[in-house]
């Protein structure tokens, strides 16, 4: 996988240090996920915080100090408010933000231990299709600019799922959500997060920081 990083990331100028890869351990059990983990995964994915709520607790007491497993916990599902203080307690990156309610109660738990909880705005590349979350493209910015100005949170780039379809099919998804992220100001363009199994190579050639891959690495999951 790390070589399919690193040849996709030559192709846009860059080297596979630049890419995050964030191993999707959704529905993954905890000895698989160590096993990645000791396979060098630096970085986990989870969609569900009452899902994480085990999972991660599990994970840490597998750590040793000879092997220590101290990965860093992506959230990337739809976050609903009241499950706010609970990722904010479990994640070092909340990556689907979608409206500024939301960013508000992240920032008020997170300013109850004086901590600042870095984000990513998730943003709708097919809002013509149902049930899709994310903000709509042309409201990005002006929600950008309204989460600056909220206690508690860092707003640190952009995040999206593309409609399906695999490989050259996301290509002008993806370029249509980096143009967005270059719009954004220079203190929150840190993290381009598009990609996962089918497309995360073409994610990285139009510009990603950080792809999400599960099946790829775990195998499909069951129905």
């Amino acid at each position: 996988m790390r070589e399919r990083i690193g040849a996709a990331a030559e192709r846009s100028g860059r080297t596979a240090g630049d890419i995050t890869l964030v191993a999707v351990t959704k529905t993954v059990g905890v000895d698989r996920v160590c096993e990645a983990l000791r396979a060098g995964a630096r970085d986990l994915g989870e969609n569900y915080v009452q899902e994480a709520r085990d999972k991660i607790p599990e994970v840490a007491a597998e750590s040793t100090p000879e092997a220590p497993l101290t990965p860093r916990w992506h959230f990337i599902g739809h976050l609903q408010s009241n499950k706010a203080r609970d990722a904010v307690r479990l994640f070092d990156l909340i990556q689907g933000v979608d409206r500024l309610s939301l960013a508000e109660e992240i920032g008020r738990q997170a300013s109850k231990s004086g901590a600042k909880q870095p984000i990513l705005i998730e943003v709708n590349l097919a809002p013509e299709i149902p049930g899709r979350g994310g903000a709509l493209p042309e409201d990005v910015g002006d929600l950008a600019a309204r989460i600056a100005a909220i206690g508690g949170v860092e707003l640190r780039g952009l995040m999206a799922v593309a409609p399906p379809g695999e490989g050259e099919a996301a290509r002008p998804h993806f370029r249509r959500l980096r143009q967005l992220y270059d719009l954004l100001p220079t203190e929150q363009r840190q993290v381009l997060s598009m990609g996962m199994s089918g497309d995360f190579e073409t994610a990285i050639e139009e510009g990603a920081t950080l792809v999400r891959i599960g099946s790829a690495l775990f195998g499909r999951r069951k129905p």
